[in-house]
């Protein structure tokens, strides 16, 4: 039997960063319009902690009744190193996405945006799909359509329109920026595994590009995610605070291209940082905007 330290693990609470990014984003475009709803932004993050964690539980178990994580490198696998059973993980998934369809249904309701509701419902689907059910996406390599639109897309986005019932540049900046950052980390992730994928069968991104495409994908995602700052410029110099990520980026791309295995493991936890410090950074750029004499003076500096 699993003990609570043991859940935690399987929990893989390092992967919080890609649940915590979008709501911060998505709050940030708000306040820049001044929408910003805290409470809002609350449930928006509970929403996405217990589908965060419902995902990591339902892949443990999916990947581990098929034998797919019999042999892999990385964090404890709850199923797959026979610490607990599929049935108890399956049902630790399920009372996460009935978590989440709870404060889901609060935000909903508070937003008076009912057709969220056909929004929340294909999150859960798809984060059971992902490894679940008879032909689970992400052994087709449509994991990284799924992290984009829910990590990138929905989870942003759908935490700004509830807010102002509207959608903006920043918005939208945030929502593709993140979502290729978690895409970046999938594929990171994915690029680690690809001899125990190939061998359990498991068609990834990765495996379907090859260890080379895959880390030259990676690279690209990361660029094109900081690159995305400039978008915002004209509407406030702040933005360019952005490319403080540079560095930590480059970093990080170094080490997909020359590293592999286990190596990659710091890789994922570098990724998610950079995730949630993109979102921290656009909010505060957000709020050094409202500052309008500060603001002034760095348009006269860059010229922007």
């Amino acid at each position: 039997m699993a003990t609570a330290a043991q859940w935690i693990e399987g929990a893989r609470l390092r992967t919080l960063p890609l649940a915590v990014a979008p709501i911060i984003a998505g709050s940030a475009a708000a306040y820049e319009i001044n929408e910003f709803k805290p409470l809002y932004a609350f449930l928006a993050f509970l929403v996405a902690f217990f589908l965060q964690v419902g995902v990591n539980y339902a892949n443990d178990y999916s990947d581990g009744i098929k034998g797919t994580d019999e042999d892999r490198v990385g964090p404890l696998r709850l199923v797959g190193s026979g610490v607990a059973s599929p049935r108890s993980v399956k049902y630790a998934a399920f009372g996460c996405f009935g978590l989440a369809m709870l404060a889901g249904l609060a935000l909903v309701a508070l937003a008076n945006q009912w057709w969220f509701l056909a929004i929340g419902a294909s999150s859960v689907f798809a984060a059971w799909g992902y490894t679940g059910g008879k032909h689970p996406y992400g052994y087709m390599g449509l994991g990284d359509v799924f992290v984009f639109v829910y990590f990138g897309l929905v989870a942003t986005l759908g935490t700004l329109y509830t807010q102002a019932h509207t959608l903006t540049l920043l918005g939208w900046v945030g929502a593709i920026g993140i979502g290729l950052i978690s895409c970046a980390l999938l594929m990171a992730n994915n690029v680690r595994d690809i001899p125990t994928d190939i061998e359990a069968g498991k068609l990834t991104m990765a495996v379907r590009l090859g260890e080379r495409w895959s880390r030259i994908t990676y690279i690209v995602e990361m660029a094109l995610a900081l690159g995305l700052g400039v978008l915002l410029l004209d509407e406030n110099p702040w933005f360019l605070l952005i490319f403080l990520l540079v560095g930590p980026t480059i970093h990080s791309c170094v080490t997909v291209w020359t590293r592999g295995g286990r190596d990659l493991i710091p890789v994922l936890k570098q990724a998610g940082i950079v995730a949630l410090a993109y979102s921290v950074i656009l909010a505060f750029a957000v709020w050094l905007g409202s500052l309008d004499i500060i603001s002034h003076e760095v348009q006269v500096f860059t010229g922007y």
